[in-house]
């Protein structure tokens, strides 16, 4: 099981000095959405050659030409790019295509899927590297958690590796490594307590040991 710290709301530098203080408990960056919103993939960049020991996500939620932004996020040193799930079979084909010819990992984000048992077997089928349970910001604020979903996930791939993001903190993870994921994502969990490096010590800790 590896962590991966989810930075949102943050700039460059802060970031960069936010990273610092937990870089020993985190195996992944993710550089998110808004951050690529405001500033650009240069923000990826500026990450990878920050901590070049760290893996970085690009959380780009790619929809649609798959194959070129891909190409765009390698060239700024991201190691995973996320594509949605609900996008085109082509568009995920193309990014895993890309992917592959870039050495880069393929994480598709099943915010928002219907039916995510039929989506999840299909999307395993496409070659990809992770797929993503997801409870985004706006499910989370009607109380509703990932923790289901990630063992109807489990059920249904059987190529692909499995994470789970969305509202996940030091008092919830238990139920997340019960569901044994490969990857635990955690953002306001870590980026929001006073000592940083404390939580994201203790939740490493506890996802190594399973």
């Amino acid at each position: 099981m590896k962590l991966q710290l989810a930075l949102d709301l943050v700039n460059i530098p802060d970031g960069i000095a936010l990273v610092k203080e937990v870089e020993s408990y985190v195996d992944i960056v993710e550089i998110g959405t808004p951050i690529v919103i405001n500033e650009g993939l240069h923000a990826v960049k500026a990450m990878k050659d920050a901590f070049p020991h760290l893996e970085v996500l690009a959380d780009l939620k790619i929809m649609d030409a798959g194959g070129y932004e891909i190409m765009k996020a390698a060239e700024a040193g991201a190691d995973l790019v996320t594509v949605l799930g609900v996008s085109n079979d082509m568009t995920i084909k193309g990014a895993v295509e890309e992917a592959k010819k870039q050495s880069k990992q393929i994480l598709v984000d099943m915010i928002n899927v219907a039916d995510l048992e039929k989506r999840a077997r299909e999307v395993d089928a496409l070659g990809v590297d992770y797929i993503c349970v997801h409870t985004g910001y706006d499910q989370q604020a009607i109380g509703e958690n990932p923790f289901e979903d990630l063992l109807t996930i489990k059920r249904a791939v059987t190529n692909a590796k499995t994470a789970v993001a969305g509202g996940i903190k030091l008092e919830t993870l238990p139920e997340v490594i019960k569901a044994a994921p490969d990857l635990v994502i955690v953002g306001g969990g870590i980026t929001g307590a006073e000592d940083k490096a404390a939580v994201a010590s203790e939740i490493q800790r506890l996802i190594k040991q399973g």
